[in-house]
């Protein structure tokens, strides 16, 4: 059994290697549901849905750090349906949530980019957005993007919606993770060869044929899940917790 760490020094650690502070983000980041004090085992995954809840309770965890907690903006206020069924099963178990949205996404080392850009291969060069959230790289030797749709589809295990941007080869690439099609137009601007985010909408077809690039949308689930499990790795080799990474199918 592990020594148990005080939730709020976690916290504190979390809070300083993330800086949530900097972000203007849709959710609240840090602790969401408050639980017991002590922390011992944590689980890490993508979103706090009912089954990964009913996971983490199994496993006896202390603490659930996610990517896609709650409380979202714009979201319905009254606790009823399936957020009740959610807050019932973490308060009634005293089961922390903690949820990091963008601070994830942007950290340089353990964020869902950063973390994604090693699997595939891709070398970063820089931001893609100010506040660091995405990036921009390169292939360390140019591939055909027929190449690219096959390498990206071995490594997530899924084959991802590939959109030509015409027949050139892909050198410079671009990509954030999740529902980021949005900024293909600022992938463009940085004069990138392909485009890498995880959901794809109707206009983002059209968006890439006519500015002549290369769109993968990989799956918003797919590309995010090396972030929570990194930054749960992190805490455990930090503080002693133990830790296990727990991966919902999502075929999203």
């Amino acid at each position: 059994m592990p020594d148990p760490i005080d939730r709020e020094t976690l916290l504190k650690a979390l809070e300083a290697e993330l800086e949530p502070h900097r972000f203007q983000d849709y959710c609240p980041n840090g602790l969401q549901v408050e639980g017991r004090n002590t922390i011992r085992r944590l689980v890490s995954g993508v979103t706090a849905s009912e089954a990964l809840i009913a996971a983490a309770i199994e496993w006896e965890a202390d603490l659930l750090l996610v990517h896609h907690g709650y409380f979202w903006r714009g979201e319905a206020q009254p606790i009823t349906g399936m957020k009740q069924r959610r807050l019932k099963a973490l308060l009634r178990h005293q089961m922390n949530l903690v949820a990091y949205h963008l601070p994830l996404d942007a950290h340089p080392r353990l964020g869902n980019n950063a973390q994604l850009a090693l699997r595939l291969g891709l070398v970063a060069d820089g931001a893609l957005r100010e506040d660091g959230v995405g990036q921009v790289g390169h292939l360390p030797a140019a591939l055909s993007a027929e190449a690219m749709a096959a390498h990206i589809g071995s490594v997530l295990g899924r084959p991802p919606t590939w959109i030509s941007g015409g027949g050139h080869a892909i050198r410079r690439v671009a990509w954030c993770t999740g529902g980021a099609q949005s900024l293909l137009a600022t992938a463009a601007d940085h004069g990138v060869d392909a485009y890498i985010s995880g959901e794809i909408s109707e206009q983002t077809t059209h968006e890439a044929r006519e500015l002549g690039i290369h769109y993968f949308a990989a799956g918003h689930h797919a590309t995010e899940r090396y972030g929570p499990e990194a930054l749960g790795a992190w805490c455990a080799e930090r503080f002693g917790v133990a830790h296990r990474f727990i991966d919902i199918a999502n075929p999203a």
